[in-house]
């Protein structure tokens, strides 16, 4: 039975139950007595007994059956305790009814019954509301999407796409699944999928995610992923299974709340010896012994975790934070050493230009620009791609080019406007004796591209992996809260210590293959190190399976990064530091969950037995069970409060 229908099966139950349970009260002895009046007839205490046989099996089914379940998995807890007193309450004043002497406890069955199904009703109503915030990352997808067919727009279920459709996404719109525009440009609203609020600018040639929401501008996209291999997809896939995981932190709320039934059961039977010992009282030993087994339920215990999980999983991953591991999630706050791989981590992965320089009065520095962007356009190396990227970001007009030819290795070739021109290395320069200008070599991870006209030097570009503006601010943010900042890299030493310098890290490790990153990772681990490894979860996938915590940094498209047990969708450092905090807060919101749960009874077991029975002081079973069913709501409540 799933949640849903569990959840309208309680409220059926208690609102039965809380029906018959009215003339129950009326019928009892005990509030005939306790409000002064008198009603009784030939046949009342059968028609009272057949009352309470309804309510004992219908209102109690749910845990009678738990009980038999929780037996059978030699796993007594909540539904033990509770069918054991409400059993206990029926059967003894079933005998009563037909000759025992003794008083009847049928009032106090049916009120422990009606407000144990009250409980498990808002419980599950909890519950419900945080699996619910799940089923709300599903629901971002549109049922239905415009695909193009034969230069015709017709209308397809979602589920119909595949890769290679050509999709209308119109303004407004959901993007029906994930894949490139050929056409058009937009602002594209993720925040739904990675947490960045501000919508971002998408044109051709790049990824969008189903999902996402189109802004004012048409766009036309080919389908790359659709279906359960989408990025939503995959994202709801990882909620879940990490949300059904357990944690260290559950497995212990597991064996506590199984020694708590233990100690109950225990606890019940103690007093019911006990008063039944001092006072002769076999109906008040059994009243006794029931309040004691219902109160120490460890039913708040059983949701503590659970619930805490299921908000915190949902709620990261609407902050661009992938779950895979628990425990890894909660030990985030045990964090005192992190360590960052270079590319594409630190720095953004990919050629940018840091400078323009002119050599001749001839040229200004656009020019410099247009004729070298104009010659790489042809290329595909990366190199080629950050000087093109440069030109295209300044607007700058791209020429047209004959003739063109790579040299491989030293640069490419090309005619402009029947004017021989040359992007090549400075190795290329050495080669052929073209004297390099004085400070064009700069120290640190720089790789310059001098522009020849007729074999002229002309001008230089000076390009660079580029620190991304947020590794500044996570390495300052990370020292300041006394953690450690390294970084690994295959990188050589110069570039390495040019990094480290700027940024202002910890320490550094450089030329290290991907094999001897796992090796740096157990040393620092050797030296007492609680190490969290960021990487891009490939080639990184050793050091991120060895690190206390495994910490992947991948586009927002890709979720494949088996090794991690966090994945960082916006491939931002700065998630490094939401990981830690929120995995602290959760943490916190844990063992909050977890004093609710239980630190009520140090208080409640002993007036539930009776302690204080010489002052007039007395829990009946039904006060009892509001009192544990309060504790229910408040960790419940309490769990919806997690923030991130």
């Amino acid at each position: 039975m799933d949640h849903q229908k569990m959840l309208e099966d309680f409220k059926k139950r208690f609102k039965i139950s809380l029906l018959i349970t009215a003339p129950i009260l009326v019928l009892s002895p005990m509030i005939q007595s306790f409000f002064g009046y008198t009603l009784e007839f030939t046949g009342s205490k059968y028609l009272l007994f057949l009352l309470s046989t309804v309510m004992f099996f219908y209102g109690g089914w749910p845990f009678l059956t738990g009980l038999k379940d929780e037996l059978s998995d030699k796993n007594p807890g909540m539904m033990t305790l509770i069918a054991l007193a409400i059993s206990v309450a029926y059967f003894y004043s079933g005998a009563v009814v037909f000759g025992l002497e003794g008083r009847f406890f049928f009032w106090e069955l049916a009120t422990l019954i009606v407000i144990m199904l009250l409980g498990h009703w808002i419980e599950m109503r909890s519950v419900m509301g945080a699996s619910q915030a799940l089923e709300e990352l599903a629901k971002l997808m549109p049922d239905q999407a415009h695909k193009i067919v034969n230069g015709e727009v017709k209308e397809v279920k979602i589920k119909e796409l595949k890769k290679g459709d050509q999709v209308l996404v119109k303004p407004g719109e959901k993007v029906p699944a994930d894949g490139v525009i050929y056409e058009g440009d937009s602002y594209i609203d993720e925040s739904m999928l990675t947490g960045e609020s501000e919508p971002v600018e998408r044109g051709k040639d790049e990824e969008v995610i189903g999902g996402s929401v189109n802004g004012d501008s048409s766009i036309k996209i080919k389908i790359e992923k659709a279906g359960e291999d989408s990025y939503l997809s995959q994202v709801i896939e990882m909620v879940k299974e990490s949300q059904a995981a357990k944690s260290k932190t559950q497995n212990f709320a597991d064996r506590a709340a199984f020694w708590l039934t233990l100690i109950a059961i225990t606890a019940g039977t103690l007093t019911f010896g006990s008063w039944l010992y001092i006072t002769g009282d076999l109906a008040f030993s059994i009243e006794r012994m029931a309040t004691v087994m219902v109160i120490t339920c460890p039913h708040a215990l059983g949701l503590a975790i659970p619930l805490v999980v299921a908000v915190s999983t949902t709620l990261s991953a609407k902050n661009g934070l992938l779950i895979r591991n628990r425990t890894a999630f909660e030990n985030a706050r045990k964090i005192d050493t992190v360590l960052f791989d270079k590319t594409g981590t630190l720095t953004e992965g990919e050629f940018g230009v840091e400078a323009v320089e002119t050599f001749t009065d001839d040229y200004n520095k656009e020019e410099i620009l247009q004729k070298a962007a104009s010659l790489e356009q042809e290329s595909e190396h990366p190199i080629a791609n950050g000087i093109v990227k440069k030109a295209k970001t300044d607007e700058v007009e791209l020429l047209k080019v004959d003739d063109f030819e790579i040299m491989k290795g030293k640069g490419v070739i090309g005619k402009i406007n029947n004017t021989d021109m040359k992007a090549v290395s400075p190795g290329y320069l050495e080669e052929n004796n073209i004297e390099i200008p004085n400070d064009a070599l700069k120290e640190g991870p720089f790789t310059e591209v001098f522009l020849l006209e007729n074999d002229k030097l002309v001008g230089m570009i000076r390009l660079a992996d580029q620190i991304r503006e947020s590794s500044y601010e996570v390495v300052k943010k990370l020292k300041d809260k006394g953690i450690k900042v390294k970084m690994l890299t295959g990188d050589n030493q110069k570039t390495a210590e040019y990094v480290s310098n700027e940024l202002g890290l910890t320490d550094f490790f450089a030329e290290v293959l991907p094999d001897q990153k796992q090796q740096k990772v157990e040393e620092l681990q050797a030296e007492g190190d609680f190490v969290a490894m960021t990487g891009d979860g490939v080639n990184d996938a050793p050091a991120l399976a060895k690190a206390d915590i495994g910490i992947a940094i991948g586009s927002g498209t890709d979720v494949a990064a088996e090794t991690a047990d966090i994945i960082l969708v916006e491939s931002d450092p700065l998630d490094v530091l939401k990981l830690i905090d929120f995995g602290s807060l959760t943490f916190k919101k844990m063992l909050q969950n977890l004093f609710w749960a239980t630190g009520y009874n140090a208080f409640a077991i002993p007036l539930a037995a009776g302690v204080l029975a010489s002052f007039g002081i007395m829990i009946s079973p039904a006060v009892g069970a509001i009192l544990m069913s309060m504790s229910t709501v408040i960790v419940a409540i309490n769990a919806k409060l997690l923030k991130f």
